[in-house]
Parts: C-alpha cells; sequence; structure tokens
C-alpha cells in the first residue's frame, strides 16, 4: 500500500506542472479552495476542468483551432488505420497543399514531444482542414457527419480544451488547456453555466466509457455542493 500510494504522489507532483501542449497560453479562472489534481477512476484530471466554463462559439472563432498552433492533432495508430481508411473518402476537400504533405509523409508524424500527431501543412495547418466560405471544417467529421465513413475524428481533437498526457508507468492525466483563440468560448461557456466536462461528455464517454463519466460526474457534483466553488 505504501508503494502505490508513494506511486500516486509521485503522479500527482508530476502533473501538477501543467502538462505540455502547443498552443499559448490564454485567460481563464482556476477552482476556489480545491486541489489541483483529482484522481478519478484511476485517472488524473485537472479540477480546472470541473471549475472552468467552456462552450465552443463556432460562429465566432469558425474553427481557428485546427489552423492554429505548431503541430498536428495527437493520435493513435489504431486512428491513423482508420484515417488512412477513409482518405480516399475525403481526398476532394484536401487542399493541393495538405494532398502534396499526405503524399510526401503520410496522414501523421512525430513531433519534437515523440508524439504522432496529424501532419500539418506549413508549419501549422491540420492537413485534413477545409473551408465553408470563411468556416474551418474537419474534412474527416464532415464526411462522417455525411454517413460517408464511420470515422470521426481523433478523439484529442474532440476532447479539446482537455488535453490527455499519458506517463511512461501508464497513468493518464487529462488538463485543461487555455488558449487564447478560445476566449469566445470561454465567455460563452460562463453564459451558459457551462462545466468544461459537461461541455465534452461524448468525447470524454467515447475514450473512457460511461460508467467512468458518471463517476466523473459524481465527484463534480460532490465538489461543487461542498467547496463553495463560484458557479461563474
Amino acid at each position: 500500500m505504501e508503494d502505490n500510494a508513494n506511486q500516486m504522489e509521485d503522479n500527482a507532483n508530476k502533473v501538477t506542472t501543467p502538462l505540455p501542449h502547443r498552443e499559448g497560453p490564454g485567460v481563464g479562472l482556476s477552482g476556489v479552495g480545491l486541489p489541483p489534481i483529482l484522481e478519478v477512476g484511476g485517472v488524473l484530471i485537472s479540477s480546472d476542468m470541473l471549475t472552468e466554463r467552456f462552450c465552443c462559439d463556432y460562429e465566432k472563432c469558425k474553427g481557428i483551432c485546427c489552423v492554429e498552433g505548431d503541430a498536428g492533432a495527437p493520435v493513435t495508430m489504431d486512428e491513423i488505420a482508420s484515417i488512412e481508411d477513409a482518405l480516399d473518402t475525403v481526398w476532394g476537400d484536401l487542399s493541393a497543399q495538405a494532398q502534396a504533405v499526405i503524399d510526401q509523409q503520410g496522414v501523421a508524424y512525430t513531433d519534437r514531444d515523440g508524439d504522432l500527431v496529424t501532419s500539418i501543412v506549413g508549419g501549422k495547418d491540420c492537413v485534413f482542414t477545409c473551408y465553408d466560405g470563411d468556416n474551418c471544417l474537419c474534412a474527416l467529421e464532415k464526411a462522417y457527419r455525411n454517413g460517408k465513413t464511420p470515422f470521426c475524428k481523433p478523439v484529442s481533437c474532440a476532447l479539446y480544451p482537455i488535453r490527455e498526457k499519458q506517463f511512461s508507468d501508464g497513468t493518464v492525466a487529462l488538463n485543461y488547456n487555455r488558449w487564447k483563440i478560445c476566449e469566445d468560448a470561454v465567455r460563452k461557456g460562463r453564459e451558459l453555466d457551462m462545466p468544461v466536462y459537461v461541455f465534452l461528455k461524448e468525447p470524454l464517454v467515447r475514450r473512457f466509457g460511461a460508467d467512468w463519466y458518471q463517476e466523473l460526474c459524481d465527484v463534480a457534483e460532490a465538489i461543487t455542493s461542498t467547496s463553495g466553488t463560484p458557479r461563474d
């Protein structure tokens, strides 16, 4: 038991420093009187997931998160296989530059942190970015929603603004990532009083399962009802 406790302490210490992310820091609120790291169903989470508000405001941001940044979206080997299966379906929606990148290096590459990520164009745009006027769309998700492919998009994309980090010992940690271009989403989330974990219910269930998500909800309810955490 002591070894397990020491291991959890080591893990918590590692996550207390914000997890690596590829975007610039934005502005957000912190929970009042809460530890920065919580453990839910064996997963370490940032308490900001429960206290911060967030809801994508696509009419204002126009999907800029698919364009900004200096690396692609993290992907697993299984997701790479699914993307490759969908490639012929979405190929016509991709730019000529994106097609050239994919022809040269494939749909994914290993970034400077050693993570597998989707390929990018010009050092920033995801190769699967496509446009409807000035609105940025994901070609993979567009095909999925039109019933053309069973694969929607990498779970890391769906989980944003949460970033997942896996440590060498197998520990999984989730961190709320602040990014200036998402300030409209933070504002809308506060207007709707929508916590990050509520906004991301679908991808969290997809990644960790319904039972885990219910445990997360139970923890959030217990904390917000006893800690005096502000609701805005």
